[in-house]
């Protein structure tokens, strides 16, 4: 009794802060309302019908899935060949280099790193371009051309997640029992096969817990594309439209919360049934 009285204030502000905005989102999904006025019709189920005929919808999912697939498929292989990498140099010297030089970009603001990589990819003055002319190959309009822009946000958060996932996977390194490596170095397997064979399946709750953090972090992209796929004029996010930005469109300048509401719920249903499927594919006897 005396520690569920300890953390009560905890779980209380916590049910404020976190339960209670997903039910309200719920419920706001269910009505029409302009953010001005106090009155709320019920509608319904109206606000997502009208989404499975909204262009500017389906044109968000699909360049959010894209982006949050993509980084998920680059950050998870990255990141284990790294971390191994880093675990086999723990003798040397660097090693303590080698982890805060991966992992500062996790740590650095997003605004500040987007800016950053804004420039390298810019068309006239980005050493990206001035790179790719010295080999003789031509410049791209990176941040103007749709399927690039999606390419530069998928690098760019990667780049970010990749130091975070990196940490873990070091964790999970540092448990793993020497002694099956010895064994199989006995038996005369080699390095790639000990990684293989032994390293793969026994980190496999590490990689489920980095997946699905990747993966809602990607479902949750939006300051990347605000501020990377901007156009000339600098209006944000007019050659990457994604589901975040576009809720707050919707939100605060059509001024439509309720269908900007069903948006979000959509998106948690999509990041809950995907987070349920890394679960099933990655699970493993004894794991939960």
């Amino acid at each position: 009794m005396f520690a569920l009285l300890a953390i009560l204030p905890t779980l209380a502000i916590f049910a404020y802060v976190r339960i209670y905005p997903i039910g309200d989102t719920l419920r706001l999904s269910l009505h029409k309302w302009d953010i001005l006025s106090k009155n709320k019709p019920f509608i319904g189920l109206a606000n997502f019908e009208e989404l499975t005929g909204d262009p500017l919808f389906r044109e968000a999912l699909l360049n959010t899935t894209i982006i949050a697939f993509g980084v998920l498929l680059i950050t998870i292989p990255l990141a284990l060949v790294l971390a191994a990498l880093i675990y086999h140099r723990t003798r040397s010297r660097f090693a303590g280099f080698y982890e805060t030089a991966i992992f500062i970009p996790h740590v650095v603001s997003l605004v500040p790193a987007a800016m950053a990589w804004k420039w390298i990819f810019d068309a006239r003055l980005g050493p990206l371009n001035a790179l790719l002319t010295t080999f003789g190959f031509a410049p791209k309009a990176w941040l103007f051309d749709p399927v690039l822009s999606v390419v530069c946000i998928i690098v760019l958060c990667s780049w970010q997640a990749l130091g975070y996932a990196v940490m873990i996977y070091l964790v999970g390194f540092k448990s793993l029992p020497i002694s099956l490596y010895e064994a199989a170095k006995l038996d005369g397997a080699s390095a790639p096969q000990s990684f293989w064979y032994l390293s793969i399946p026994l980190l496999k709750p590490i990689t489920l817990y980095v997946s699905v953090v990747t993966l809602v972090s990607g479902f949750n992209v939006y300051a990347q594309a605000f501020v990377l796929a901007s156009d000339a004029q600098g209006a944000p996010g007019r050659q990457v439209r994604v589901l975040v930005l576009d809720m707050l469109e919707n939100s605060f300048r059509n001024y439509r919360v309720g269908y900007a509401a069903s948006e979000a719920v959509v998106l948690l249903a999509i990041v809950l049934v995907l987070t349920l499927i890394q679960f099933r594919l990655l699970r493993e006897k004894g794991v939960r």
